[in-house]
């Protein structure tokens, strides 16, 4: 039986991006990145939604009489409802499409990252090719068609009185597992089938590293910005503590995990 696997705390995993130079660079340089590709696709869908609409939105009905006041205030709710929802979904589906381009520059920071902690039982990548980005980015477009799914699943099971709410943190809290122990999944290859399979196997400690990206993707439209700056340390946090069970999973006993343990610190 292989040894519990020590959980290793997120002021940690700060603490490691932080005191070292490349990590830190590196996280840096995807903030920027993730929130500028996130702001470029936020203006280039709103542009196109607004687009469809045409003038509509811009010519408002006469008020003069009591029909045209009721159409008025009709047409007035619906633009401000169509206003919210449409900026809403332009910056979810932005966000994906940043997550999926910067896909390959996350799974560096998470291989570096783990490279740093499992320090001579890390498992050496392949090598660094066009083939790779482009798989990294499959993978990245497919964990986000993914979770469009869960999103629309979350839509259906929120309207279940009493345990929907709960429901829906607890779908969004495995989602966001999923997005970041992906990086360190995909590094070995995982089919995404082995991915969610991981998922259920360490129920626990999927909803330990998702629960806090779960509840920062739920605060309305300033969740884009938070997320993308504690994306670097959460892909940091996730790729530590999926090494270190994974690393458990090959240790026969106590005596040798002290070692390794001794040996990453």
């Amino acid at each position: 039986m292989s040894p519990k696997p020590e959980w290793i705390p997120i002021s940690r995993s700060m603490i490691l991006l932080l005191s070292r130079k490349r990590l830190f660079g590196l996280s840096f340089i995807l903030i920027l990145i993730t929130i500028g590709l996130t702001w470029l696709g936020f203006l280039v869908t709103v542009d196109f939604v607004d687009g469809l609409t045409g003038d509509f939105w811009e010519n408002a009905p006469a008020a003069g009489t009591i029909w045209g006041w009721f159409k008025y205030h009709g047409w007035l709710i619906a633009k401000w409802m169509f206003l919210i929802v449409s900026r809403i979904v332009s910056f979810y589906f932005a966000f994906l499409l940043a997550y999926t381009l910067s896909t390959p520059g996350y799974a560096f920071l998470s291989a570096t990252a783990e490279k740093i902690h499992a320090g001579e039982d890390f498992d050496p990548d392949a090598a660094f090719t066009l083939g790779g980005i482009a798989r990294d980015i499959f993978e990245g477009i497919k964990i986000a068609l993914f979770g469009i799914v869960v999103t629309l699943a979350a839509l259906v099971v929120n309207f279940i009185p009493g345990i929907g709410q709960v429901a829906v943190i607890l779908l969004y809290s495995y989602y966001s597992a999923l997005m970041f122990i992906d990086y360190p999944a995909s590094r070995r290859r995982w089919s995404l089938g082995r991915k969610i399979d991981w998922l259920r196997t360490h129920g626990s400690s999927a909803l330990r590293i998702g629960f806090l990206p779960a509840l920062v993707s739920m605060i309305p439209l300033v969740n884009i910005f938070a997320i993308a700056l504690l994306f670097p340390v959460l892909t940091v946090h996730a790729t530590l503590n999926f090494s270190a069970i994974e690393l458990a999973k090959k240790l026969p006993s106590g005596p040798q995990q002290e070692s390794i343990h001794g040996k990453r610190d």
